[in-house]
């Protein structure tokens, strides 16, 4: 059987796509700590300003595309706003409850969600490689998981942080709906304005106040928004319109390495040993699902 060869163009647009996927788990393994230096402004309301700031920051270069968007898209990127508030929502509460190892790992555990639905769907099925991957990820995923296991806050935590996963996974499949014809910008600005004036409105409604407490923590808000949200989420978003979103959760399962070396010289939140065992069987998820696969 012969194998078509990918145009040089698609070659091109492939290897763009791959960097912004490595140039967003970067960013995004951030996330984790700037959110925990927001403290102590409450978590819905450090999330929620996130997104609004977000929203606020692309809105004046999305504002021609959205007078233009199709139904279905605003459909979607309303839709993907509330994937967005439940993800964050959760993940954030559960940085609270649990180690930065435990909850980054747990919320990047997207790639079976998303295999079962390719799989039930049969669209965007993973490669035998990824398949390979898949399972070798849920090991660390469990490894990072289980250093908490004898903590009645830490097993909420991490049950938050699995909430979150499967937030986000519900978001990627949003996106993928529309390929190659989506206005990344206008996608992202209508869900993140959603996503932020759900969790903020969640937080009014709780009494919490909706401005953060402290200069620092509200400097910490201004560059969770700049570096993970506008730079990691926004090339993520731009990434699956190249690639299946189990490409795309198969990488973000790297985020927890970054994550946890940055807790632990930043923080020092010092991992155990279990914990780093886990980093290290999930970066050779990733590695084995990357080395040879095209998308």
């Amino acid at each position: 059987m012969t194998v078509a060869t990918p145009a040089p163009a698609d070659l091109r647009t492939l290897r763009r796509a791959r960097i912004a996927i490595a140039v967003a788990v970067v960013a995004i393994a951030f996330a984790a700590i700037f959110f925990r230096r927001t403290a102590p402004t409450p978590p819905l309301v450090a999330a929620g300003l996130r997104l609004v700031l977000a929203a606020l920051l692309f809105a004046p270069f999305a504002a021609r595309h959205l007078r233009t968007l199709s139904p279905a898209i605003w459909r979607d990127a309303a839709l993907g706003g509330l994937c967005y508030a439940l993800h964050f929502g959760a993940w954030v509460t559960s940085l609270a409850l649990t180690t930065v190892a435990a909850s980054v790992t747990l919320v990047t555990a997207t790639p079976l969600l998303l295999a079962i639905v390719a799989f039930a769907t049969k669209r965007d099925r993973p490669t035998p490689r990824q398949l390979l991957a898949i399972p070798v990820a849920l090991v660390g995923t469990a490894m990072l998981g289980g250093s908490d296991a004898f903590s009645s806050d830490a097993l909420l935590g991490d049950a938050l942080a699995f909430v979150g996963a499967i937030a986000m996974a519900g978001y990627l499949l949003l996106v993928r709906r529309h390929g190659e014809q989506l206005p990344v910008l206008a996608f992202a600005t209508i869900a993140c304005g959603t996503g932020g004036v759900v969790l903020l409105g969640t937080a009014a409604s709780l009494g919490l106040p909706l401005v953060p407490p402290t200069a620092e923590a509200t400097l910490f808000v201004v560059l969770a928004t700049l570096l993970p949200q506008l730079v990691g989420h926004t090339a993520l978003t731009w990434a699956l319109r190249h690639v299946p979103p189990t490409t795309i959760g198969l990488a973000t399962v790297a985020e927890p390495v970054g994550a946890t070396l940055l807790a632990w010289l930043w923080l020092h939140e010092v991992p155990s040993a279990l914990a780093l065992a886990g980093c290290a069987v999930t970066l050779a998820s990733v590695l084995l699902a990357f080395r040879r696969t095209s998308a």
